[in-house]
């Protein structure tokens, strides 16, 4: 009984082989472009995600924090060496010259010159706010690896690449979604927009004024925008960015170094 039944099983197979050769072709092509969607994906983000680094980099910024109530300017020197790696100290205004973060691996501090005391950030405040502004402590100290933690799905027009970015199980975050859109014309990052897990967008990030930096073309103008919180927004605006500059080393990114004050 078994081998009759398998016999005609093989039977209908082949049958259906036959008149399936072309479907089957588009089954297997459509599946080589799944798997080259998520590589190309994978590559878009690691390249914008690197567009601010090198081995080294050495910053001058300025950050603009605007509410209804108020609008405060900081200005603020950063370092990194990889990804690992990130140091940045505000120089003004004078109440809060030498503040300073420093990012090891997974690990970050704030120091704060008026109480001399330096706070380790647990893992818990990675989300949480960087200095009043609307950017997160894991916006500044890039804490996530987004091709590591979220799975990647790339959609594009002619004009721009949108990859949709959704975490994975095991992933640490308040994001339901990202999207990610780069211009593919310049390959620089046009804007992110983050969901919560209900898919409402919670905030956008917006680049802009394209300037050249050590050869490299980038955004110096970065806008995060809460859509829950009427008229506030945090520009960040590159004044300066130097990458592989000299007297950038290990040295800076220690807790020693934190402390210092200038």
């Amino acid at each position: 009984m078994n081998y009759h039944i398998a016999s005609k099983l093989e039977a209908l197979v082949n049958r259906v082989s036959q008149y399936r050769i072309w479907p089957a072709f588009l089954l297997i092509s459509f599946h080589s472009s799944l798997a080259l969607g998520a590589d190309s994906a994978i590559e878009i983000i690691d390249q914008m995600e690197a567009l601010y680094q090198g081995v080294s980099s050495s910053a001058t910024m300025t950050m603009i924090v605007e509410t209804p109530q108020y609008q405060r300017t900081m200005e603020m020197q950063a370092n990194s060496m990889g990804t690992e790696n990130t140091f940045i100290r505000i120089l003004s205004p004078r109440k809060d010259r030498g503040i300073a973060t420093l990012k090891l691996d997974m690990e970050m501090w704030n120091y704060l010159p008026k109480i001399n005391k330096v706070i380790k950030v647990p893992p818990s405040m990675m989300m949480g706010s960087w200095m009043g502004s609307d950017f997160t402590n894991d916006d500044l100290v890039k804490q996530t690896t987004l091709t590591k933690e979220y799975f990647l799905t790339l959609e594009e027009t002619d004009e721009l690449y949108t990859i949709i970015l959704v975490p994975k199980e095991e992933t640490v975050t308040v994001w339901g979604k990202i999207d990610y859109v780069v211009d593919k014309q310049y390959m620089v990052p046009v804007g992110q927009n983050f969901y919560d897990d209900r898919g409402e967008l919670i905030r956008k990030l917006e680049f802009s004024e394209l300037k050249e930096f050590s050869g490299k073309l980038i955004p110096s103008r970065l806008e995060m925008i809460p859509m829950n919180k009427e008229g506030h927004k945090t520009i960040v605006i590159y004044d300066n960015l130097q990458f592989n500059p000299p007297g950038v080393d290990e040295s800076i990114f220690t807790l020693r170094n934190l402390r210092s004050r200038f």
